[in-house]
């Protein structure tokens, strides 16, 4: 009888003992999915003010929150949508460099205008954040296009296409950034409803 009590006690705390591997192995994930969750919605917080901030990855940011919760749960986001957000993400970079002087030059912009555009760019981007990079692109691409000998007006006129240009930019980029953030809200609530 004692043998059988001793078994019985022996197996129960086996079993308990399983019980808590198993409890504590869901409940680590699920803490590190939660923690993961907080990490990626600062991400993507990130991800919104680098859309405005110059040298701050904004898009990046918010792609790395979606790549943090993939990590902590595998079935949350399928590997074509990660490449499809990974190929936006580098299309959204290079256009957000491009289209000001896509723009710019669109409408006749001399060398000197998109020159000077881009040292006003630069000088803005480091004197005057965050706005300094799109009010230096504006005066830089006036002055480079008085420089060049175009009339005032001529030279406003391309100063604010190319502003224009890069607040289209900077619209672009927080439209992808507002999606990244959909799916990774969508994501992390389905996991705790």
């Amino acid at each position: 009888m004692t043998f059988i009590c001793f078994m019985k006690f022996r197996c129960s705390i086996f079993i308990s003992y399983s019980t808590l591997i198993i409890f504590n192995n869901i409940l680590s994930m699920e803490s590190f999915f939660f923690l993961a969750a907080i990490i990626g919605f600062a991400l993507i917080l990130l991800g919104f003010a680098g859309c405005v901030i110059p040298g701050l990855p904004g898009t990046p940011l918010a792609f790395a929150a979606l790549l943090l919760l993939k990590f902590a749960n595998t079935s949350t986001f399928s590997v074509q949508f990660l490449v499809i957000m990974a190929i936006l993400n580098v299309a959204v970079y290079f256009l957000d460099y491009l289209l000001p002087f896509v723009g710019a030059k669109s409408f006749k912009a001399s060398r000197k205008g998109i020159i000077f555009s881009v040292i006003g760019m630069l000088i803005g981007m480091f004197f005057f954040p965050p706005f300094g990079m799109m009010l230096g692109l504006l005066f830089g691409a006036i002055i480079g296009e008085l420089l060049a000998g175009k009339a005032k007006t001529e030279a406003i006129k391309i100063g604010l296409v190319s502003f224009a240009f890069s607040l289209f930019a900077i619209f672009i980029k927080v439209i992808l950034t507002v999606i990244m953030a959909y799916y990774f809200t969508k994501a992390v609530l389905q996991n705790f409803v």
